[in-house]
């Protein structure tokens, strides 16, 4: 069976990525792209890019709010996937949640699902969407998303467990149509227990000669001095600094600025934005990572091309779907379908 998969918010394609090179052992049942939908010009060049590149035609750049998907008609799909965005709903920033701006854009993933009625569908979020409005948002989104005809099953995952080098802490909501005799099992971590994911292994690899998006971040001298001071997994306010090179921020001592990876453990969350000292820094050098090490500890492979400036860059790594965790999960999916099974676990979140 081979599901064509429609995406929205499809960023630079870390859950395509999963997808596409999600692999049973059972060549009849595998993901292929349908199509795909995003805001940010340079994200949409990106997929096209790395998912697509002979069908440019089938990502759309467009807002989803004044898009027309009734144009998707034509191209019918068996799944979805929506990684809506997560400003309103995460810890780091107001939690405005359903008040915000960016909070209510779940509901077009559920008018996909009503208008294209799909057999599966994966969608994404941080964390921070259970606490969300009192824990209300979260409600009102899997009350819908069940509405729209789907069995959903909400869990935190933390792909650190399944051999992802970053601590990483994201909601995946499976739905399978209730029509469907087919139940998802969330997959256990335990087959990856043993995998090697300290960030020292995934950057120490020596980089291909010429790789993209690998451009250093200038430091200057004073940055280069504090980071001298700063050991293996402190930041700027847990590190022993001189007083002149101390930061006068209130508040902020738990936060990762000026911090520093420790090699012998996974590394903390690649974000997207931030100012000076949110860049994520070496565990020896005193430098910032590069885009392409942080698209490692997203596990993009290291010929996957982003477009755009390096700020942009920076950003759609940011916002991505570590690709392995999302092969995981979409493995885990056509072995569901496939009648195939696997270590599982319940899910860790109640409704």
């Amino acid at each position: 069976m081979i599901f064509k998969l429609g995406e929205l918010f499809c960023g630079p394609g870390g859950i395509a990525w999963g997808a596409t090179h999600a692999d049973i052992g059972n060549p009849n049942y595998r993901i292929v792209h349908q199509w795909a939908n995003d805001y940010d010009a340079d994200t949409c060049k990106t997929y096209c890019k790395n998912i697509c590149p002979d069908a440019p035609e089938t990502v759309y750049h467009a807002d989803i709010r004044t898009f027309d998907m009734s144009k998707l008609m034509p191209k019918p799909i068996d799944a979805l996937a929506f990684g809506f965005p997560c400003n309103d709903y995460s810890v780091v920033g107001e939690q405005k949640g359903m008040d915000g701006v960016y909070g209510p854009l779940y509901s077009y993933g559920v008018k996909a699902l009503k208008l294209f009625k799909p057999q599966w569908f994966l969608a994404e979020n941080v964390g921070g969407l259970r606490n969300a409005n009192d824990g209300r948002a979260f409600t009102k989104i899997l009350s819908e998303l069940r509405d729209a005809g789907y069995v959903v099953t909400p869990h935190l995952f933390k792909f650190e467990e399944y051999g992802v080098p970053q601590a990483r802490h994201r909601i995946i909501i499976v739905g399978i149509r209730k029509d469907l005799d087919v139940e998802y099992k969330v997959p256990s971590p335990e087959p990856y227990k043993d995998v090697d994911n300290t960030c020292r292994t995934a950057l120490e690899k020596p980089m291909p000669k010429g790789v993209a998006n690998n451009e250093p971040t200038k430091q200057s001298a004073r940055v280069i001095e504090r980071l001298n001071y700063i050991k293996p997994g402190e930041n700027a306010f847990t590190a022993d600094l001189p007083e002149d090179l101390r930061l006068n921020i209130r508040g902020a001592q738990i936060s990762q600025i000026y911090k520093r990876l420790d090699p012998d453990k996974p590394s903390y969350t690649v974000t997207g934005s931030g100012g000076g000292g949110t860049h994520m820094y070496h565990w020896s050098e005193p430098r910032a990572l590069t885009n392409r090490e942080r698209a490692r500890l997203q596990t993009f492979p290291d010929d996957y091309v982003f477009e755009g400036s390096k700020e942009s860059v920076r950003k759609q790594i940011g916002m991505a779907v570590p690709c392995r965790g999302a092969q995981i999960i979409f493995e885990a999916i056509l072995k569901c379908f496939a009648g195939i099974s696997y270590p599982s676990v319940d899910p860790n979140i109640n409704e």
